[in-house]
């Protein structure tokens, strides 16, 4: 992978850490996507936006101290109106004016590499101590008058879909994540203590709040494929409506990822059974297939899941080296429904449901005359 890098904050191209170190850096709501077709299109732009703007407004209402920094809660904009639109178009006039000062040069690109966007909007405390105090708000000062944008882009090489060496090792470290309908980036400074329960090995951790109901991973969301109905049988030469796809719902407490989305209008579409269920470890026999699925990764198959013996009090009892694992593992490759699903969301990737705005027109600096 290159190391073709960009941060961009106040109309200034800034240099940038990676992502994980620039987001522990600033409490924000944030969302990532990728740029597809040699880095001309954003991926499901439209969705992400409406997502930012669901975190922007959830955090506002609830956690205030997520969006600005530690200590300022500023109440007194509780329930005021975050339209879509405007979030949009803030964002949106930033990504423009970024574009034009970004600068690629051929040669620090790699064949077939694609952009990874990272989008944090931050609450402004400096404009917000201008205040006097929280009697000087009125009808005319707006809550995007106190956000700022900042704009992370990274090169990003995507992994083939369905390639059996691709399979994603998952381990059950942790309890579910605050807020969590929300995506902010203080997040990602407070998953950092699970990081000791990751093996070489593992590709996700996952997340549950009593060992059992497994709710999504640190970055992703959580799929299992489960038989129906029980037998010591495999019954994969039957019909789809012998199996249900099972996912925990947003009211468990996981994030409405935009690709999570996308797999509940694949199954209604494709007649494919599903529920929104956190899948149980107990039921893990009737477990066929697993996925996850994030705007990155588009969807990886799982090849192996671990979760501790005594479940997560097991974690705080013992040394990651002594915990002891039980494991459920999946056959090397795509089962027959996550092909499917895999399938149906590469056409929708390729042929029809892109949604961005605007399509980006980088400045490619090219060695030759």
């Amino acid at each position: 992978m290159s190391n073709c890098r960009f941060l961009y904050h106040n109309g200034v191209v800034l240099e940038a850490p990676p992502v994980t170190t620039f987001l522990e850096s600033l409490t924000g709501a944030y969302t990532t996507t990728r740029t597809i077709s040699n880095g001309t299109s954003l991926l499901f732009w439209e969705r992400h936006m409406k997502r930012l703007s669901s975190s922007i407004r959830i955090l506002l209402n609830s956690k205030p101290e997520l969006l600005f920094s530690s200590g300022s809660s500023p109440r007194f904009w509780m329930n005021q109106p975050v339209p879509h639109s405007s979030i949009y178009d803030l964002v949106n006039g930033s990504m423009s004016e970024a574009l034009k000062s970004v600068v690629v040069k051929e040669s620090d690109r790699i064949y077939g590499e694609e952009l990874a966007v990272t989008v944090l909007v931050t609450g402004n405390v400096e404009k917000l101590n201008r205040l006097d105090d929280g009697n000087k708000w009125d009808e005319e000062r707006k809550v995007l008058d106190f956000l700022d944008v900042w704009l992370h882009l990274g090169a990003y090489s995507p992994f083939p879909l369905g390639v059996r060496e691709n399979a994603a090792s998952l381990a059950l470290v942790g309890r579910g994540r605050d807020v969590a309908a929300a995506k902010y980036s203080d997040w990602v400074r407070l998953r950092k203590p699970l990081e000791k329960f990751r093996s070489p090995s593992t590709t996700e951790l996952l997340l549950s709040n009593d060992g059992d109901h497994l709710l999504e991973g640190c970055i992703t969301n959580f799929f299992v494929v489960c038989r129906r109905v029980k037998s010591s049988e495999n019954l994969y030469g039957g019909s789809l409506s012998e199996f249900e796809v099972q996912t925990a719902p947003i009211t468990d407490g996981v994030l409405a990822g935009v690709i999570r989305d996308l797999v509940i209008e694949v199954c209604l579409s494709k007649g494919i059974p599903y529920r929104e269920r956190a899948p149980s470890w107990s039921e893990r026999e009737l477990w066929e297939e697993a996925f996850i699925t994030s705007s990155l990764r588009i969807l990886q198959h799982v090849g192996t899941i671990k979760v501790p013996i005594g479940s997560l009090e097991a974690l705080a009892c013992n040394k990651p080296e002594e915990i002891q694992w039980k494991e459920k593992r999946f056959k090397e490759r795509p089962g027959m429904i996550t092909e499917l699903i895999q399938v149906k969301l590469v056409t929708y990737i390729t042929l029809k449901i892109i949604s961005f705005s605007p399509v980006l027109f980088l400045s490619f600096e090219s060695n030759q005359r």
